[in-house]
């Protein structure tokens, strides 16, 4: 049973109504971001319009605001700012979609201003816009507004994308557009793409490129003018199912890079045009072979299996994994072979990861897969090569074989400790002793070294070398 003193919200109910608010007041007092979420729900047991009244409030203080947000202060701000999303697509659009709505834009509204004030390093207020991006689909959709109100809307915020929180948004929209509202919207965006901009008398300079010049101002609104509505024609084709009208707006020797041609044949595979899809993806470039970008390999890996030459497609799925061990590609490889014929195709794939050249990779792979027996084998065959620095991949892998594979375990813990002791990481201290206590335990478990140095031996080592680094030896216990 759970101590009555157990933070839960059982026994915090049994403390009773009054007792809690006196101590929400207490808690509140002096804290601002409290009290906001306490107004919030306050306002909740009102209704929605007594919700929208307080969030309105605080979307007009936050747009008003000026002072600039570091690293540290962002933090606290995003989870306000979080708050007031919430509270708009849980309180008041279930039970008014149109007044949501209107709020929902308002908050996307002030998005501009708060990246140009704020440091965003970490990315939570990117996230906050784009989740406040997808609630705007959900809130629309249930609003049912005027679809060529909408359409204009939507128009204005993509014209004002200054920082991508309108990205996808046409997606997002598209069932509370629909046909009439697609069709609007296509309408605005082609008068947009025959307007250029305007080239001033006298045009201002607002940069140097390198080797280019002067940047001006018109310039830089034109492109954005174009890339704009490349981007929403191919957005409106997608919503309206047009294939052909996504690939006009790429000229044919974009049509020619690997991405864009995977980009095409996707499309024409899922309209049910393989044949189509294939000379797409032929006419593209040649792909640099050592680059893990499979776009074009399962895009054409796809048109292959649709039609019909999956011997082909097989071909190309053991290809991605013997280039770049990928596990997703050898897994839909084996998935289909016949029966056993799975268990030898493993195996060799198992083997060919041992002698990857990429270390690194080949112990992702075996880790990931997994492989603990070949991790270990690799391990213990190309210890000299382990990068101690790579404590995000080492750490993992001594762990998983602590258990079964003590030597292969210790050799991944000692490669860590000894990058921290020769390059004299101090703030990895801590984790090297405990490494190095680890390694002691695990010795108990190895029968034999092999070629390899005893615990003790490698101790004694570690001490003629370090001996001066007492900080790291009063951690270990050993000062």
């Amino acid at each position: 049973m759970a101590a009555s003193t157990s933070l839960n919200a059982k026994n915090l109910e049994a403390l009773g109504a009054a007792r809690l608010a006196e101590l929400l007041m207490e808690v509140a007092a002096g804290n601002a971001a409290v009290k906001r979420q306490l107004r919030l729900a306050l306002a909740g047991a009102e209704g929605p319009r007594s919700v929208a009244k307080e969030i309105t409030k605080r979307l007009a203080a936050i747009g008003r605001g000026s002072k600039f947000l570091d690293w540290r202060e962002t933090g606290p701000f995003a989870r306000d700012l979080d708050a007031q999303r919430r509270a708009i697509t849980e309180q008041i659009a279930p039970n008014d979609p149109a007044l949501a709505l209107d709020l929902a834009w308002r908050f996307m509204d002030l998005a501009d201003a708060v990246f140009a004030r704020a440091d965003d390093s970490n990315g939570a207020l990117g996230d906050i816009f784009r989740a406040a991006c997808r609630d705007l689909g959900l809130i629309a959709t249930a609003a049912r507004p005027d679809p060529e109100v909408l359409a204009a809307r939507v128009f204005r915020a993509l014209t004002a994308n200054d920082y991508g929180q309108f990205d996808g948004l046409i997606g997002v929209v598209a069932p509370a557009l629909g046909a009439e509202g697609l069709n609007a919207l296509k309408r605005l965006v082609v008068e947009l793409s025959n307007t250029p901009v305007v080239r001033p008398a006298e045009r201002k300079v607002i940069g140097y490129g390198f080797g280019r010049g002067n940047i001006y101002e018109d310039d830089v609104k034109e492109t954005s003018r174009k890339h704009t509505v490349e981007i929403a024609l191919r957005d409106i084709a997608d919503a309206q199912g047009d294939v052909d009208a996504f690939i006009a707006q790429y000229d044919a020797k974009a049509r020619t890079v690997p991405k864009i041609a995977a980009e095409i044949a996707t499309r024409l595979l899922a309209a049910g045009r393989a044949g189509e899809a294939l000379k797409a993806l032929d006419a593209s470039e040649k792909r640099n072979p050592n680059w893990p970008g499979y776009e074009w390999e399962d895009a054409r890996i796809a048109v292959l299996d649709a039609l019909g030459r999956g011997d082909q497609a097989q071909e190309m799925r053991w290809s991605c994994f013997e280039r770049f061990l990928s596990a997703a590609h050898l897994r839909a490889y084996l998935k289909r072979l016949k029966d056993f014929d799975d268990v030898e195709a493993e195996e060799r794939a198992l083997d060919h990861a041992l002698n990857f050249e990429s270390l690194y990779q080949a112990m992702t792979f075996l880790l990931q897969w997994p492989a603990t027996e070949r991790l270990a084998v690799l391990i213990t065959r190309r210890a000299g090569e382990l990068d101690g620095n790579a404590y995000e991949i080492l750490s993992p892998v001594a762990d998983a074989l602590a258990g079964k594979f003590p030597l292969a375990a210790s050799l991944a813990l000692r490669a860590m400790i000894d990058f921290t002791l020769r390059h004299a990481r101090a703030t990895r201290y801590g984790h090297a002793a405990r490494h190095l206590k680890d390694c002691e335990s695990l010795a108990a478990g190895i029968a034999d070294f092999g070629a390899f140095e005893t615990h003790d031996a490698y101790q004694r080592r570690l001490r003629a070398a370090h001996g001066k680094k007492t900080a790291f030896w009063s951690l270990a216990g050993m000062d």
